[in-house]
């Protein structure tokens, strides 16, 4: 191949359904000195052309990146990448980058945080959650997702989190505030067991009410599967793997092994609450993650910020949705999902 970008090339000649034959071509097309081996130097020209924009030009990549990934590709840490070593770099991650499977996970894009009685309108960012639902919309009608997945808060009635329920548990001595003085927003700390610290919201999202329901605008797509959170009376959960103290999982796990998703898209409600809180959780997992931004709103602002500087430091992607097609369909490879899909294959490295 001639083309400066044989990833491209790949992608533009269908040699998805050849795939011994792209196997080789591209290891010969990148062993440049033909020793029947990949280099340092000689996979960092493979490390560029692959991870690149969909007009094949390669994103900034790090040497440190190149290296890490390297070495973990070296198996028998000799030095360099042979065939063996290649077609497992072929199969695990390049094709994995080439060909995603990808999940969009609808956040808590429910009537209390759009209209009812946790409106985050009316939090300090001045956000409005009903934002969030035509660019979802959108998204869900233009990308080509392998699975959609919903999470609603689901409360009992005497959820720790309700700031009006503050009052039926016992609080610990090292809490700063009181029970008569507690506010909204406020975080106090319980006694337990466990020992929690939680802010207190306004009751919300109460299970069976109008306000626990995805608001009605929001498109519910044929075979999206709903993961139901803060189903605890006693523990907060905002992530929609774990609640708060790793004590229980929802079935989003299972869910995404169950269609093999490597790719998840995280947006909703709020930004620097649930969002934010499902995308780390989605990174502790292994998942390549990548935050809609304009599909999100939060609470505070400066908060927003701050989880935002936390995601990307982990290698997470925070993009708008107008990026998300090229990047479901393989054809805008950001270095950062590269890196996660490498650390992910170390990682299955020690557990086997």
């Amino acid at each position: 191949m001639n083309n400066d970008n044989f990833f491209c090339e790949y992608l533009r000649n269908g040699l998805r359904n050849k795939d011994e034959e792209a196997l080789y071509a591209c290891f010969d097309f990148f062993d440049v000195d033909r020793d029947g081996c990949l280099n340092m130097k000689e996979f960092g020209n493979l490390a560029k052309s692959l991870l690149s924009d969909p007009s094949g030009k390669p994103y900034p990549l790090s040497i440190r990146m190149q290296a890490d990934m390297f070495f973990v590709f070296d198996r028998n840490k000799d030095g360099k990448i042979d065939m063996e070593e290649f077609k497992i770099v072929w199969k695990d991650w390049i094709k994995v980058i080439l060909h995603p499977v990808s999940a969009l996970i609808v956040v808590d894009v429910q009537n209390d945080f759009i209209s009812g009685t946790l409106a985050i309108r009316n939090c300090p960012a001045g956000q409005d959650g009903l934002d969030v639902v035509h660019v979802i919309n959108s998204m869900l009608n233009s990308v080509p997702f392998d699975v959609v997945i919903y999470s609603l808060d689901w409360h009992p009635p005497d959820h720790v989190s309700f700031i009006d329920n503050v009052k039926q548990r016992k609080l610990h001595t090292d809490s700063k505030i009181s029970a008569d003085d507690a506010k909204p927003f406020d975080t106090v700390v319980f006694e337990g067991p466990p020992r929690i610290e939680q802010k207190l919201w306004p009751r919300h999202c109460v299970q069976n009410t109008w306000g626990a329901e995805l608001h009605p605008d929001l498109k519910v797509v044929q075979n999206g599967v709903c993961v139901y959170k803060g189903i605890c009376s006693n523990i907060d959960s905002y992530s929609a793997f774990w609640d708060n103290q790793k004590m229980s999982e929802t079935k989003l796990s299972a869910e995404l092994r169950k269609w093999n998703v490597g790719d998840v898209y995280i947006c909703g409600l709020a930004y620097d609450v649930c969002v934010g809180s499902t995308a780390l959780h989605a990174l502790e997992h292994g998942y390549r993650t990548v935050v809609v931004d304009d599909a999100s709103r939060g609470v505070n602002m400066e908060e927003i910020a701050l989880m935002q500087k936390t995601l990307i430091s982990r290698n997470a992607v925070v993009v708008t949705s107008d990026k998300v097609r090229d990047m479901v369909e393989g054809l805008d490879r950001r270095p950062e999902m590269g890196y996660r899909a490498a650390l992910r294959m170390a990682n299955d490295q020690v557990i086997v």
